[in-house]
C-alpha cells in the first residue's frame, strides 16, 4: 500500500509513521507536512538516511488544492491518514483564524481531492474535545454523544468531523473519522501538559497549573492511538467513528505530582493560575465500538507509559534543546508573561 501520512513530522504522525514501517515491510509512506512550528522534519531523520524507498517527505499545506490534487497523482496515493491540525488550546483561544484555515478549510481540501483521486481508505483523526466536558457523574463519550465543542481549537475539529461525513451522506465517500483522548508519549512538542512539565521540573522552574488543578482527562499512550489509527484503516467500516481511549482518568494534578515524585522534585514547585477560558472539567471515552468492530484494546497502563515517556526525554534532552527557539521560546515567553 502507498499511503500519504499529512502532519507525519509532528507528535502523532511521527509515531504512526514509525509504527506503521515497522508493522507493514510492504508499506510505502509519504509524509506531507507543513512544517509549521510544531513539526520537525528531522524527528525521521533515520528514516530519510535509510533512504529504502519506503519512506519520501513533502513539504506542502494540506489548503492547497492544486498541490493536494498533484501529489496524490504523482505518488500513486492509495490511503490518506489525516493527522495536519493545529491542535493546542491555549493558541486556539489567542489566535482562532488558523484553526479554521488548517482544521477546517484545510479537511475540506484533502478529503475533496482524496475523493477526486478515487481514495477508498481514508482516516480523519479527530479529537475527544468535539464532545464538550463530562461532569463528574456522567458516562463517557460514545460516538453518539452530540458534539458541543467549547474551545476554537474543539470547535475548527468538530466542523471538520461534520464536512467528512457530509462526504459520507452526500457523495458516499468512504472516509473514517477517529476521535481519541489525551495522547502522550516521545517526541510530543514541550507546550502540552506532560512534556511541558517535565522540562519546567528539569530545569526546577515553577509548575503552572490551570484552576484547583482538578479537570480530568483520559490518557492514552501514542502507540495505542496508532494501533487504533492502523485498525481503522484497515477495517473500519465507510463513514464509521470509532473512540480510542485509554482507560486512564486523571486529574491534571494528579499527573503533575506523578511527574514531580519521578524526577524527585518537591511539590512546592507546583504553582496554581488563572484557570483558562472555557475549561473543559472531564473527558472519558467509550471505546466498546472500536473494540467490537475492530478489535481495539489499550496495552499500555498509564504509569507504564509515562515511565516510558519520561525516560525517553530524560534521554533526548538535545531534540527538546534543538527546538527551544522562535514560536517555541515566544510560547513560553507568553505563558510566564500572561501567569506572573
Amino acid at each position: 500500500m502507498k499511503l500519504l501520512v499529512t502532519g507525519g513530522c509532528g507528535f502523532i504522525g511521527t509515531n504512526f509513521i514509525y509504527h506503521m514501517l515497522a508493522k507493514y515491510p510492504d508499506l510505502s509512506i509519504v509524509n506531507l507536512d507543513k512544517l509549521t512550528y510544531a513539526g520537525n522534519r528531522a524527528n525521521l531523520a533515520p528514516l530519510e538516511k535509510k533512504n529504502d524507498g519506503r519512506y519520501s517527505f513533502v513539504r506542502a499545506d494540506i489548503t492547497d488544492a492544486e498541490a493536494m490534487a498533484r501529489i496524490l497523482k504523482q505518488h500513486a496515493i492509495e490511503a490518506v491518514v489525516n493527522f495536519a491540525a493545529e491542535s493546542h488550546v491555549d493558541r486556539s483561544i489567542s489566535d482562532p483564524a488558523p484553526f479554521i484555515t488548517t482544521n477546517v478549510n484545510g479537511a475540506q481540501v484533502l478529503l475533496h481531492a482524496a475523493m477526486e483521486a478515487g481514495i477508498q481508505r481514508y482516516v480523519h483523526v479527530s479529537t475527544d474535545e468535539v464532545y464538550g466536558s463530562l461532569s463528574q457523574d456522567d458516562p463517557a463519550f460514545r460516538e453518539d454523544t452530540p458534539l458541543a465543542p467549547n474551545s476554537p481549537y474543539s470547535a475548527s475539529k468538530a466542523s471538520a468531523d461534520l464536512i467528512v461525513r457530509s462526504y459520507y451522506k452526500t457523495f458516499g465517500y468512504p472516509a473514517v473519522i477517529t476521535r481519541c483522548s489525551n495522547n502522550y508519549g516521545p517526541w510530543q512538542f514541550p507546550e502540552k501538559l506532560i512534556p511541558l512539565m517535565f522540562k519546567l521540573a528539569s530545569e526546577d522552574k515553577p509548575l503552572p497549573v490551570y484552576g484547583d488543578g482538578l479537570n480530568v482527562r483520559d490518557w492514552i499512550f501514542v502507540t495505542d492511538h496508532c494501533l487504533g489509527v492502523e485498525l481503522a484503516l484497515l477495517k473500519g467500516r465507510p463513514g464509521g467513528i470509532y473512540n480510542f481511549g485509554g482507560n486512564a482518568e486523571k486529574t491534571n494534578l494528579d499527573v503533575v505530582q506523578t511527574i514531580l515524585r519521578a524526577l524527585g522534585k518537591p511539590d512546592d514547585l507546583l504553582t496554581f493560575v488563572s484557570d483558562r477560558p472555557g475549561h473543559d472539567k472531564r473527558y472519558a471515552m467509550d471505546y466498546t465500538l472500536a473494540a467490537d468492530e475492530l478489535g481495539f484494546a489499550p496495552q499500555y497502563d498509564f504509569e507504564t507509559g509515562l515511565a516510558e515517556t519520561l525516560a525517553w526525554y530524560q534521554s533526548h534532552r538535545d531534540w527538546i534543546s534543538s527546538i527551544e527557539s522562535g514560536d517555541y521560546r515566544q510560547f513560553m515567553n507568553d505563558w510566564y508573561g500572561e501567569r506572573k
